[in-house]
């Protein structure tokens, strides 16, 4: 199974988004929106694990989460990977708030996977953000980054962790579907 651990913000913190974003959503035909109940910001990309990893993983997270504080948040601007928005596939939104404390959550679930038996991930640094949008090829986001830079949400409080499985279109699924695992609350 392919596992992730995240943050999900509040409904009303997702309307504003949404709010924000609906103007620009035809502006560029190859992107494709971030259904809603996708949306998330990921802490730590696990992988593929076994059920054998995930009943040595489920006690490392819920460890973490208990070991640290509920960050105060806010979506804010928007910017792309990769570079300059030039010839981007994903476009997202940033996190302000208390990202020194989102930082050590992050790492802490991480290694929580790491000591758990996941595939490290040596080519992913936390970059606190929400995708919003992407692309299978590069494109030219920039005229939407210019607009969304101003965008500016109301301050959040992430109070709890989840570790989610990510289902891929296939036999089973026709498009991508995320799947709460466990959720544990923060401290």
């Amino acid at each position: 199974m392919r596992l992730f651990v995240a943050l999900v913000p509040p409904p009303d913190i997702l309307d504003e988004l949404e709010e924000a974003v609906r103007p620009y959503a035809d502006e560029v035909p190859e992107l494709k929106w971030v259904r809603r109940e996708l949306l998330h910001v990921t802490l730590a990309f696990l992988g593929e694990a076994d059920e054998r990893t995930l009943g040595r993983l489920l006690p490392r997270l819920e460890r973490a989460a208990g070991r640290h504080g509920r960050p105060s948040l806010s979506l804010a601007g928007a910017g792309a990977f990769p570079g300059s928005g030039a010839h981007a596939r994903v476009l997202w939104t940033g996190l302000y708030g208390d990202r020194r404390t989102l930082a050590r959550l992050a790492a802490s679930v991480a290694a929580a996977g790491r000591r758990a038996g996941t595939p490290p991930d040596k080519h992913r640094t936390f970059r606190p953000h929400l995708t919003v949008a992407r692309s299978r090829r590069p494109v030219d986001v920039r005229p939407l980054l210019e607009r969304l830079s101003a965008f500016a949400g109301a301050p959040w409080t992430a109070d709890a962790v989840h570790l989610v499985r990510s289902h891929l279109p296939g036999r089973e699924y026709d498009q991508v579907t995320y799947e709460s695992l466990k959720t544990w609350s923060l401290r």
